[in-house]
């Protein structure tokens, strides 16, 4: 974009609108399955034990299930993965809903159930998040993440009382909820599909659309070619990720900064039932996260598009160092539940930042596969936290434990501080040129070409 052009405006795409509306439907929908399946799984089988297995399968199978959803969004049609998401989803969650009916979940069915559904949610979710790519031009990415926050920010905070009273009526219901999502998230998906191809915009990005290219040399539709085999094809995409020293320390950041902070959070969760807290105090914790994660996604909007993606960086790294570092030192419950909050007042700003940064800088024909990653790195370590803080309580006690949290937020912060490549990153108009700077480190695979 030149310095003397006008910045996209994101609202008036109506085919960004059209996929948030789809999105955020998928988006409802998961976050009811996510809060009621575990529910159900303990009122059925009556064993927090077995509820927890069930739970932990689901996280695996997703992580292993998206690497190769990443290769799916990169070989076919993206939109039309949407689609053929959404009525696979639709058909999962009637069969799903079929079963709480006729009274015929076990543990075993359960887990079947836990493993489809996240193997589904695996291999679809990341089509859905790389259209973003194709329909939003590089100069409105961070806004267009920026709005996502805030939508994930408000499905937060409302889908949980709203999944409560739908299984407190009838378990059900919450199928019915689900089926309703998957309609309109089909039904979106479809206008989104018949809507202008001209509309498309990916040209734009920093990188050549290499997909574009041979579509127009050879004349064949087919995105990527297959023949390198699915591994291979995954291997590709981490290792161009590796390679680009200005989106390595964005993962590396992202990874440890999550790992500190949820620590820090599942430690002051645990160690507030070991002192008898009454389950509404804990719940204040989640209550104060969620109102702060609001606030923060509508700072993001005009923060991206103003500041640089470094300041905000750096800023929303300093607060879990201040508020995380105090919590070793003090047994007050109303600071245990108001730092974590604070903690996060950034963070919608930070990942709007950095996920709109990444998605100007991977190529359209490697995005499926390259966001797939680092979702995968990033949340891989997350299991990490519920061993620190509940090993860390039971053999050095809270202080310790909530001191190695601390420390880990400490990391991050020093890390990114000593990182030219994420210091220097500029706001959202310039990040296709910043982007540009890093091309020949990160070329695009031969077999994708």
């Amino acid at each position: 974009m030149s310095a003397m052009s006008t910045p996209s405006r994101l609202w008036s795409n109506s085919r960004y609108v059209t996929w948030l509306v789809s999105d955020t439907a998928k988006a409802l929908g998961g976050g009811l399955a996510t809060f009621a399946l575990p529910l159900i799984a303990l009122q059925v089988t009556g064993e927090p034990a077995q509820a927890g297995i069930i739970g932990a399968v689901g996280m695996v199978v997703i992580l292993f299930a998206s690497l190769y959803g990443g290769v799916l969004a990169d070989r076919h049609d993206r939109v039309r993965l949407m689609v053929m998401g959404a009525g696979i989803g639709g058909a999962l969650i009637a069969g799903m809903t079929v079963l709480i009916v006729t009274g015929s979940l076990n543990f075993a069915v359960l887990l079947g159930v836990e493993i489809v559904l996240s193997t589904f949610y695996g291999l679809f979710d990341i089509a859905g998040e790389s259209v973003l790519k194709d329909i939003v031009p590089a100069d409105a990415l961070g806004r267009a993440q920026a709005a996502n926050q805030a939508r994930d920010a408000i499905l937060r905070l409302g889908a949980t009382p709203l999944g409560g009273v739908l299984l407190a009526t009838g378990a059900w219901l919450i199928g019915v909820a689900m089926l309703v999502s998957s309609a309109v998230e089909a039904i979106a998906a479809v206008a989104l599909g018949r809507m202008r191809r001209t509309d498309r915009i990916s040209s734009r990005s920093a990188v050549p659309d290499r997909r574009t290219e041979r579509r127009d040399d050879e004349g064949s539709t087919t995105a990527v070619t297959a023949r390198s085999g699915a591994l291979a094809e995954i291997r590709e995409g981490v290792s161009w990720l590796m390679r680009r020293r200005d989106l390595r320390p964005i993962l590396f950041t992202m990874t440890a900064v999550n790992l500190g902070f949820s620590t820090a959070t599942t430690t002051i969760i645990y160690l507030l039932q070991q002192r008898g807290e009454s389950p509404a105090v804990i719940g204040l914790l989640g209550s104060a996260i969620g109102a702060a994660t609001l606030i923060g996604a509508l700072l993001a909007t005009p923060l991206v598009s103003r500041v640089r993606a470094g300041t905000i960086t750096i800023v929303a790294l300093v607060l879990p160092v201040a508020t995380v570092g105090i919590l070793p030192f003090t047994d007050s419950v109303p600071v245990m539940i108001a730092a974590p909050a604070i903690a996060l007042l950034f963070t919608p700003p930070l990942n709007a930042a950095l996920l709109g940064y990444s998605m100007v800088a991977i190529p359209t024909e490697l995005v499926g596969r390259v966001r797939s990653a680092m979702t995968v790195i990033v949340s891989g370590a997350m299991p990490l936290a519920p061993l620190i803080a509940g090993a860390g309580l039971s053999t050095v006690g809270p202080a310790v434990t909530l001191g190695i949290a601390a420390l880990l937020c400490a990391a991050t912060f020093v890390l990114a501080l000593c990182t030219p490549a994420l210091r220097s990153l500029p706001a959202e108009a310039g990040w296709a040129a910043h982007a540009a700077k890093f091309t020949d480190a990160g070329r695009v695979p031969a077999s994708v070409r």
